[in-house]
């Protein structure tokens, strides 16, 4: 009878040891077979959607009851993310019509280096020529982002330490937690320019922003307002959120992935502390579905019957694979599980089907609910984080 054990002991484990050798293989087979077919998917549906397209135009959503693709000039905010996927999708195919196509619709941007009225210029030309000049190292790019980040640096306001976001004239000097996205860009500028001045320039609008923006609880307001005399900041406020006090679920995103990027611009560890409590907010909330596709608003009043923001996961999960990377032990875990989590529902429930959506991956995004625009639409940025996220994945976690 102890023999008999003993065998059965040792063909237990045996077949664990077996089993545990193969589930991380198995599993980086499951994960490859996904992010192939999203971005082969993604490169069919940019192709149709590129046919939609006015030459002089950009793509922003789509109107599934017209069946129209809704375009925007280059001074929309979203007017890069379209040109910005083309080129990562080139660079996972290095497929020469992509390529051409990122080319055109990168140049149709170029006026937009001298626009001073905006904050949202690192949307604009840091995801178009920034992916371009990492692609093709071509000069020309270099010198178009260096005149705008020239741009957009006119914004900032040393007393208040903080780069304005909107000409208002609700607000004196309002800044929304999006702007931490326009640093990363800032932080390019000076390594490939040497001045300095676009660096100091995000670390004070980065440090600002941690003291002002942010609650006991890593929750974010949506805007803060400063006073131009003072520089002090008078109040918190939404424009797209629930309520002033309440934690807009793309802005949440928003602030994780600019803070998780400044520590690997500065590998400042503060940064990084301050990533690591916004993601455990966000992923300890009570309102955060098993799912991981987070709602609208994490505060909104009507929560479970509401709706969720496939945009926000996306950048959400961009973020947080980039954490991981920084992170140890069970945050780790958690914030590549959450990631990984995100990859698998986004693909399996939130994608559009090849030749519809206007050409777009996603669908269900939330752009500004409050004034009844564009809800429960495809969304080029949402597009634009999960081919980010997709790329990030398939270069960090499976070669």
């Amino acid at each position: 009878m102890k023999r008999i054990n003993d065998y059965k002991i040792f063909t237990i484990i045996s077949f664990l040891f077996i089993f545990l050798q193969a589930s991380p293989q198995s599993s980086k087979k499951e994960m490859q077979k996904l992010v192939d077919e999203n971005l082969q998917l993604a490169v069919k549906q940019y192709k149709h959607m590129q046919k939609l397209l006015p030459v002089d135009k950009l793509p922003r959503s789509y109107d599934s009851v017209k069946n129209e693709l809704i375009v925007s000039g280059t001074d929309w905010w979203c007017s890069g993310f379209y040109a910005g996927t083309l080129w990562y999708l080139y660079e996972y195919t290095k497929d020469e019509d992509l390529k051409a196509e990122a080319i055109r619709s990168t140049a149709l941007l170029e006026k937009e280096k001298n626009n001073t009225g905006t904050h949202d210029l690192g949307f604009m030309l840091y995801c178009s020529y920034g992916n371009g000049y990492r692609l093709t190292k071509d000069d020309s790019y270099r010198n178009i982002m260096s005149d705008g980040a020239r741009s957009l640096s006119t914004r900032f306001n040393s007393l208040i330490g903080c780069i304005k976001s909107w000409n208002s004239s609700r607000w004196q000097f309002p800044v929304i937690v999006d702007n931490m996205m326009n640093l990363e860009f800032l932080c390019e500028i000076t390594k490939l320019s040497g001045d300095s001045s676009f660096y100091k320039i995000a670390i004070t609008h980065a440090n600002t922003t941690m003291k002002n923006h942010y609650r006991g609880d890593y929750s974010s307001y949506h805007v803060i307002d400063y006073d131009t005399i003072t520089g002090k900041k008078i109040k918190g406020y939404t424009a797209q959120g629930a309520f002033d006090e309440s934690a807009w679920a793309r802005g949440q995103s928003w602030g994780l992935y600019g803070f998780t990027m400044m520590y690997r611009e500065t590998k400042k560890t503060e940064y990084l502390s301050f990533a690591q409590n916004i993601a455990d907010f966000l992923l300890g909330h009570k309102n955060m579905p098993a799912d991981k596709i987070p709602y609208w608003d994490y505060d909104a009043i009507d929560i479970p019957n509401t709706y969720r923001d496939a945009s926000a996961a996306s950048i959400m999960c961009s973020a947080l694979l980039e954490l991981a990377k920084y992170s140890d032990g069970k945050q780790k875990d958690n914030y590549l599980n959450t990631a990984v989590t995100i990859l698998k529902n986004l693909s399996a429930t939130y994608r559009a089907s090849e030749g519809t959506n206007g050409g777009f991956i996603l669908k269900h995004g939330i752009g500004h609910l409050p004034a009844k625009s564009e809800i429960d639409v495809p969304l080029t940025y949402g597009d634009y984080y999960f081919i980010e996220a997709l790329m990030r994945y398939n270069n960090w976690y499976l070669k």
